[in-house]
């Protein structure tokens, strides 16, 4: 941080009242995006406008829109010189509470890859602002979480991601980077927020839709704390409910949407 500038797009949606306090929620790009692809690769502007929660898209660090987020994981040089993105977001979110009247017990955070990454940082070292996350396609990067409240997560991943794949096996993840499978992010927040070790399962697709979508519930936990993750069978590295932009990302349930998922997720959530 110091003399960095840093940016962030902010969506107010068009029922804002300055009188009412409202919803924020984070939406962190990948690595390699910015804020403003941000923006168009999760199509939040819609659900913002539908739901009434004002939607940020900050900037991680890095050149032209090229950029990523210190979220753990990084080895060797690729974790040197890392700017405090936790810290950052505090800020972000100090000075938007003096433009917009925000619900400070309602601040949520998704993300992409990188982002989801991020987003299980800021969980684990912001708890008492992050009322709850939502990861897409990323895991668990840093080494030990150690939040300060129980935060609810409802994690999405698809079976046939190839950047960071469903099942963790030797040589599958990139050589710079150390990373929790899916199984064991789940787990590590099951176990942090006091959650059910068995899960109650449903399918959420419906006969005939392309791809199977499953949703593992672990509930009962402190301060009613849930961990949910939802399984897509043969997605790619995608944003559910959005048409992929490059076909190398491999495909994307378009039968379920993620944003409203998210969305129902968090309206059961918050800070206490």
């Amino acid at each position: 941080m110091g003399e960095q500038e840093r940016n962030y797009l902010v969506h107010v949606p068009k029922s804002y009242d300055s009188k009412k306090p409202a919803p924020v929620v984070l939406a962190l790009h990948g690595a390699a995006m910015d804020g403003s692809m941000m923006l168009w690769f999760s199509g939040l502007n819609r659900k913002s406008d539908e739901a009434g929660f004002i939607v940020v898209y900050p900037s991680g660090t890095g050149i032209g829109p090229f950029r990523t987020w210190n979220a753990g994981g990084f080895k060797g040089m690729m974790a040197e010189g890392k700017p405090d993105d936790v810290a950052f977001i505090g800020k972000l979110l100090d000075k938007l509470s003096l433009v917009l009247n925000v619900d400070t017990k309602l601040v949520y955070a998704c993300g992409m890859s990188n982002g989801a990454m991020m987003c299980y940082r800021l969980a684990a070292e912001l708890s008492e602002r992050i009322a709850a996350i939502a990861p897409v396609a990323g895991t668990v990067a840093i080494e030990e979480s150690k939040p300060k409240r129980p935060v609810p997560v409802i994690h999405f991943h698809g079976t046939k991601d190839n950047l960071i794949p469903f099942e963790r096996e030797k040589g599958n993840t990139p050589a710079f980077m150390t990373l929790k499978g899916v199984k064991d992010s789940i787990q590590t927040w099951v176990k942090l927020n006091g959650c059910e070790e068995n899960a109650k399962s449903d399918v959420l697709s419906k006969d005939g839709d392309e791809m199977k979508v499953t949703r593992k519930s672990y509930g009962g936990g402190k301060d009613g704390a849930e961990v949910v993750l939802i399984a897509i069978e043969g997605g790619g590295h995608t944003w559910p409910g959005q048409q992929p932009p490059v076909g190398f990302i491999g495909k994307s349930a378009l039968n379920i949407s993620a944003n409203d998922l998210m969305w129902e997720f968090f309206q059961k959530h918050k800070l206490k």
